[in-house]
């Protein structure tokens, strides 16, 4: 079983920033297998809509890194564990600043990196950066257009609804090729579908306390199912499971999520958010939890 961890991004881990590198070398030295960023952008005061499955807005999304340079000081301060996000919010970046960001990560990370993009689901998210939400599917279809064409061969040229890029010599590229894999989430019809195409994967989440393994297998199953009529081997669609925690969860209940969606889901990768509802209280702990959950989970 191949375990990851969130790096100390969000809520108090975002007051002490020196924390990444920490963590990052720990978690690599206890064998940790991936290491992972979300991307936040603010917490409304009175939320249109609220964090999915909750009845309000976390406090710790009040203050977050931004995750490009989280990565970067993780491809800077280790060289085995994979560098992956859940979820970059595409929506929000021009294809050929994401594109730029990328490969750079990529490049200095040995090809370490894996891109999990979303659309989020925060109006006052989208309304500050003035793109409207109604875009956002179709704004990540275009993304991923533009995105293979910047990291394909040169001259790069791009033309679409939302984002024009004449031929152009573009010659930073991923060091995978066609490019990093991208992991794109599958909860509603179209995001199914849209994985089912196009993604190398997919990254759905659960927590202690009500993780059902049989209902997990048979979401994963739907969209492997959805890939094979859309004329791919659905062996190939990878899955890797994120599993947030919360103050109250114990070490083994996190574990037992893990186990589980290995016995039944055959999931063999997985990470763990310690600092979902500031589980871990500071970096030391984060490291501490970590290292407990490699122990039990593995």
């Amino acid at each position: 079983m191949r375990i990851g961890f969130n790096l100390p991004q969000f809520g108090s881990h975002a007051h002490h920033p020196e924390g990444i590198a920490l963590f990052a070398r720990e978690a690599e030295r206890m064998g940790a297998h991936s290491l992972w960023v979300g991307d936040r952008l603010l917490a409304p005061v009175d939320p249109v809509i609220n964090y999915p499955g909750t009845t309000a807005f976390p406090q710790e999304f009040r203050a977050g890194l931004d995750p490009f340079a989280v990565l970067t000081v993780a491809a800077a301060v280790t060289t085995r564990p994979l560098l992956g996000s859940s979820m970059l919010i595409a929506p929000w970046y021009a294809p050929a600043l994401l594109a730029r960001s990328l490969a750079t990560i990529d490049q200095l990370s040995g090809g370490r990196l894996i891109v999990g993009l979303g659309v989020g689901w925060s109006p006052e998210e989208y309304s500050s950066l003035g793109i409207p939400i109604r875009e956002r599917g179709a704004r990540l279809d275009e993304c991923l257009d533009a995105l293979l064409a910047f990291w394909g061969t040169n001259p790069v040229e791009h033309k679409g609804t939302f984002w024009d890029t004449p031929a152009s010599y573009v010659d930073v590229k991923p060091v995978q090729r066609p490019g990093p894999p991208i992991y794109l989430p599958a909860y509603t019809p179209a995001s199914i579908s849209r994985t089912a195409e196009r993604a190398s994967g997919f990254i759905p989440a659960a927590m202690p306390g009500s993780f059902d393994p049989t209902a997990f297998a048979a979401s994963i199953s739907q969209v492997r199912d959805t890939a094979a009529r859309a004329g791919r081997d659905p062996d190939e669609l990878d899955v890797i499971l994120r599993v947030n925690t919360q103050s109250g969860d114990s070490v083994d209940s996190i574990a037992d999520v893990i186990r589980r969606a290995h016995d039944v889901a055959a999931v063999d990768h997985a990470f763990v958010d310690l600092t979902y509802r500031d589980r871990a209280s500071s970096v030391d702990h984060a490291v501490e939890l970590a290292g407990r959950v490699l122990e039990l989970a593995r």
